[in-house]
């Protein structure tokens, strides 16, 4: 049943890479768990929207959203029960509420809201919009990017949640991430 979606108990640390469309967030993810010797969980969004594209041509609706978050947790619940000292997400369901409330006029379903609030995330890496956008089937706002990092950054401060901004180079952003990681240990 959709209300009773659980994180599954860990003694890893979950961090979320999180942010806007095109700002490095799989390429972070995917260089941290080589890194730390562990799993990341790919963005869930990407494959399941890229097919709903290739096979009608149709965008994200409000009722995807609830499959988006049901799919990614899943696949983070997983990966969690193999991971080492971390577990990185390519997105959570935080990222699904922003883009919720920026694609649907202020609108998110009740139980994305409710769910945002109830799963826990140790740290969360805040993606900056300082690196060159590239375009696919999927991203739509290449002339919002400022705007929909401070809806991110936004959300974060409001909830009161532990992050750290990344900026510049990819190299740049993992010594800062891995400075961070060091300290929450």
């Amino acid at each position: 049943m959709e209300e009773d979606l659980q994180q599954q108990p860990t003694d890893c640390l979950r961090i979320v890479i999180y942010g806007p469309e095109s700002t490095g967030k799989t390429t972070l993810a995917q260089a941290l768990a080589k890194a730390y010797h562990t799993h990341w969980v790919p963005e869930f969004a990407r494959t399941y929207l890229q097919k709903k594209w290739d096979t009608t041509q149709e965008v994200c609706t409000k009722a995807d959203l609830i499959q988006i978050v049901k799919g990614q947790l899943s696949e983070e619940n997983r990966l969690v029960q193999t991971a080492n000292s971390f577990l990185f997400c390519d997105t959570n369901v935080l990222v699904t509420q922003v883009w919720s409330e920026t694609h649907f006029n202020g609108y998110c379903d009740p139980r994305i809201l409710k769910w945002a609030t109830a799963f826990q995330y140790d740290h969360y890496f805040l993606t900056h919009v300082d690196v060159p956008w590239q375009a696919d089937d999927l991203r739509d706002r290449p002339n919002d990017r400022e705007e929909m990092y401070e809806a991110f950054k936004t959300l974060l401060i409001q909830k009161k949640l532990p992050f750290t901004e990344l900026k510049g180079d990819h190299k740049t952003r993992m010594e800062k991430a891995k400075q961070t990681l060091t300290n929450l240990r």
